[in-house]
C-alpha cells in the first residue's frame, strides 16, 4: 500500500510532532496507508520496521491496522525512533518500549554565539574563514555531480553508508530541503542538507553532512552557522540535529513497559556501542551548539524486547 509524497508530507505537516518525520519522503521506504494515515517502514529480516509512530489522525486505529498487516505477512514490528508523544499509542497496543537514545534541539529564538561558552566554536569558524571557506545556499541540482564526487572521496574507508534514519539528497523531496555549501577556492569542501520539521518545534533539521577529510578545521560549524543566520533572518524558531542513539539516557524518560535488560544493553551500548554508531562523536558536535531541549526517543517492540528485533534496525538502517 502506496501514499503519493505529496500526500504524506501533508500528514507529516499536519499529524506529526517528530522532528525528524520528513525522512518518512525518503526513497526506498515502504508506506502502509490506512484510517486516512500511514506508516512508513522498511522490511528487515522477519521485521517490519517502522519509522516513529502511525501518522494520522487516529494513530491507535492506524496501529492495529498495520500489526495486523504484518501479522499476514507473519512478520512482526518493531519501531525506531518513537517519540514521547507516542509512547501511550504503541503501550496500550501491547507493546514493550525502551528509551533508545535522544534527539537534541536549539531554540533559535534563544540562540547567540557571544559569551565565553562559544570561544571554541568562534575559533573555528574564524578558522575556517581564515583557510579561505565561503558558504552559500545553492540549488542542489546544480551542484549534484560536485557533490557526489564529494561523497565519494567523504565514504572512502567508512564502509556503507547510513539510510533510514538519516535524509538524503535528490528525489521528489528533493524541493523541499534546503542545502549550504562550503567552498574553498571554488571546489566543494563540505555541505549540510536542512529538512524541514513541523509540530510543536517548528523549524528546521540539521540533516545530512559531509566534508572533505581534507577539508579545513571549521568547516562544518561555518557551514552551520551561516544556515543558522539565514534561518534566523527568516523567523524560523528551531534548529533540530536529530536523533543519536544510546545517548541522553534518563531513567526518569522510561515508561513502565520497558524492558530491564534491554536498558542494561543500551546502557552498555551508550558506552561501547561505537561499532555499531559514532554516538559519540555525533553527540560532540550537537553538544557544542548547546542545545535548549534534549528528547527521549523510543524503540518499540510488538512481541517483547529482543536482540534479534533490534539488529533489524540497523540493518534496515544499513549500519550492519
Amino acid at each position: 500500500m502506496e501514499t503519493l509524497a505529496p500526500e504524506i508530507l501533508e500528514l507529516v505537516s499536519r499529524c506529526s510532532d517528530n522532528p525528524s518525520a520528513f525522512l518518512a519522503l525518503n526513497d526506498g521506504n515502504r508506506r502502509f496507508a490506512a484510517e486516512g494515515g500511514v506508516v512508513v517502514y522498511r522490511e528487515a529480516g522477519r521485521y517490519l520496521v517502522a519509522f516513529g509512530g502511525p501518522i494520522g489522525p487516529d494513530p491507535a486505529a492506524l496501529l492495529a491496522r498495520f500489526r495486523a498487516f504484518a501479522a499476514g505477512r507473519r512478520r512482526k514490528v518493531v519501531a525506531i525512533q518513537v517519540q514521547g508523544s507516542e509512547v501511550d499509542t504503541f503501550t496500550s497496543a501491547g507493546f514493550t518500549v525502551n528509551q533508545v537514545g535522544a534527539s537534541y534541539a536549539v531554540d533559535l529564538r534563544e540562540f547567540t554565539l557571544r559569551g565565553s561558552r562559544f570561544v571554541r566554536l568562534r575559533n573555528k569558524v574564524s578558522r575556517a574563514v581564515r583557510a579561505g571557506v565561503e558558504v552559500a545556499e545553492v540549488p542542489f541540482e546544480a551542484h549534484a555531480g560536485e557533490l557526489a564526487e564529494l561523497d565519494a572521496a567523504w565514504s572512502r574507508g567508512k564502509g556503507k553508508p547510513l539510510e533510514f534514519l538519516v535524509g538524503q539528497l535528490g528525489g521528489p523531496a528533493q524541493r523541499y530541503r534546503r542545502l549550504f555549501v562550503a567552498r574553498v577556492g571554488g571546489r566543494v569542501t563540505g555541505y549540510v542538507s536542512y529538512s524541514p520539521a513541523y509540530g510543536s518545534r517548528p523549524g528546521w533539521l540539521h540533516d545530512l553532512s559531509r566534508r572533505r577529510p581534507d577539508a579545513p578545521p571549521g568547516v562544518m560549524e561555518a557551514v552551520n552557522t551561516s544556515a543558522i543566520e539565514t534561518f534566523l533572518a527568516e523567523g524560523a524558531s528551531w534548529l533540530h540535529f536529530g536523533f543519536t542513539p544510546f545517548t541522553g539516557l534518563d531513567p526518569a524518560c522510561e515508561d513502565p513497559s520497558a524492558s530491564r535488560w534491554f536498558r542494561w544493553l543500551v546502557g552498555q551500548l551508550a558506552v561501547r556501542g561505537a561499532a555499531v554508531y559514532p554516538a559519540a562523536t555525533q553527540l560532540a558536535y550537537k553538544r557544542k551548539w548547546a542545545p535548549h531541549a534534549v528528547l527521549p526517543e523510543y524503540v518499540a517492540f510488538s512481541h517483547g524486547a529482543s536482540l534479534s528485533a533490534f539488529v533489524q534496525v540497523f540493518r534496515a538502517a544499513n549500519a550492519l
